[in-house]
């Protein structure tokens, strides 16, 4: 892909949806952290330069495609959370469907894990405060519609579906890293099968402790 100079804002927008697109690709490919400005760069067929003036840096790129993959998931997770949670259970069955629904949704999304699990270490650091500040307020508001979903199905959390919005994200990116062991590591597990515990599942080990989040949040609660 080649460009000419960028003249007018329409074409400037679309040299920035080609670098997201190809940073989307890449991803495809490869784990966050392999992902390098300078391949960016090459596969988008603009110089380095060229590509800082659209994105202060590969940081900045990732938190907005981190934006995009968070707003597509609670497009997605709505519908299954609709469908799949019974109202006329017990807050607490109420409770495990939507853990159960959330996990192996969230299973399916491994970009989105991926970034959430890089979100703190890496993509918020090399960018400007005013990248950070624009990327924290879109999370927020990702983060209250996400609550306002399981409260929805949960009503009983009450203000703690909020919590449960947050750790459900984070946990999501912590297990993804786990559950994805290295070529040794998988070895060891194979040479010493005591070691399988810390083997973990990613669908399974976030759905039973999303189950263990919300109902020990209804009991804090009160329901």
């Amino acid at each position: 892909m080649t460009f000419q100079r960028a003249r007018n804002e329409e074409q400037r927008e679309i040299r920035r949806q080609a670098i997201m697109e190809t940073a989307l690709a890449m991803l495809d490919e490869m784990p966050v952290a392999e992902m390098s400005l300078n391949e960016l760069s090459r596969r988008v067929g603009l110089a380095k330069s060229n590509v800082l003036r659209y994105f202060e840096s590969r940081e900045a790129v990732l938190l907005e495609l981190l934006e995009r993959a968070l707003e597509t998931w609670l497009e997605e997770v709505s519908g299954e959370l609709s469908g799949g949670v019974d109202p006329q259970l017990p807050a607490a069955e109420r409770g495990d469907q939507v853990a159960a629904i959330l996990a192996r949704s969230l299973a399916r999304h491994g970009l989105l894990c991926d970034l959430v699990g890089a979100q703190a270490g890496v993509l918020e650091h090399n960018v400007s405060v005013d990248v950070v500040v624009r990327y924290k307020r879109s999370s927020i508001a990702s983060l209250g519609t996400m609550a306002d979903l399981v409260r929805l199905h949960v009503p009983e959390l009450g203000p703690g579906a909020g919590t449960v919005a947050v750790l459900t994200l984070i946990l999501a990116g912590a297990l993804w890293a786990q559950s994805r062991p290295s070529a040794s590591a998988i070895a060891a597990y194979e040479a010493d099968p005591t070691l399988a515990l810390l083997r973990l599942d990613l669908p399974t080990t976030l759905e039973n402790t999303l189950a263990t989040l919300i109902t020990g949040t209804l009991v804090r609660s009160g329901s």
